[in-house]
């Protein structure tokens, strides 16, 4: 008897690790529901895809039906997707318009997603802000002894990551401080280098690609970025060759 208790247990952790590589549904946390129920707001209609834990890849979406070439997977609207120009038709539109010199588009959604975290039960972007990491793990992220002990191409990359957010920060300080009208609390609190930090790989780690017309009021960067509720939760094998557009 006890051996035939073994091998079921071995059996049921089998089925329990092979559903856990092809996916186990999330779907049903609190977190992803009203997600969903913010975007159908604003006409997403919903999708065969559903939020997902990979074994090796982690967080992703998982398809609910067998998936043929050229078949459309997802279709966002517009509304839901966060560029320069809901940040410039927000509160802090006006701010960034009157900047000089200007700020870049990557500065002004940092910015956007750091008020609006702030900002808290407040936020129209909750739901959105509520499902992304708290932490990350980019190679900026790294604490320096772990930094020296990479390989010298990936430790020169996290050090230059590091570089680009410490640069950014200290010649942000001054317009970060120009908003502080809009908050109550002091603005080097809210404005902070980890705040900073977490907002750049928020943007470098989810960003679509998505071209916007130049505007005066940002610099020569080529503002180029759209973050995508539910659609950035895409993922793939590193083993997998991808093209995407």
């Amino acid at each position: 008897m006890k051996k035939g208790r073994g091998r079921t247990g071995r059996k049921r952790r089998r089925k329990h690790l092979k559903s856990f590589m092809d996916g186990v549904n999330c779907s049903h946390k609190l977190e992803y529901i009203k997600l969903k129920k913010w975007l159908k707001e604003r006409g997403f209609e919903d999708s065969n895809l559903r939020p997902a834990e990979f074994w090796e890849t982690g967080r992703g979406l998982m398809t609910t039906k067998a998936l043929q070439a050229g078949d459309l997977i997802i279709s966002l609207p517009e509304k839901c997707l966060l560029t320069t120009a809901t940040v410039l038709s927000s509160y802090l539109g006006g701010h960034i318009m009157k900047w000089k010199p200007p700020v870049s588009p990557l500065l002004a959604l940092c910015t956007f997603l750091i008020a609006e975290k702030h900002s808290g039960e407040k936020s129209p972007w909750k739901p959105y802000l509520d499902v992304l990491p708290k932490i990350y793990t980019c190679p900026a992220c790294l604490e320096p002894d772990i930094i020296n002990l990479l390989p010298k191409p990936l430790k020169q990359k996290a050090q230059e990551q590091k570089m680009m957010i410490q640069e950014l920060f200290t010649s942000s300080k001054a317009f970060f401080s120009s908003l502080q009208p809009l908050f109550a609390e002091n603005t080097g609190t809210i404005f902070n280098y980890s705040a900073l930090e977490w907002a750049w790989c928020t943007i470098n780690t989810r960003t679509i690609y998505m071209k916007h017309p130049r505007r005066e009021c940002f610099s020569l960067e080529p503002d180029v970025y759209a973050l995508a509720p539910y659609l950035d939760l895409l993922n793939h094998s590193p083993n997998v060759q991808v093209r995407s557009s």
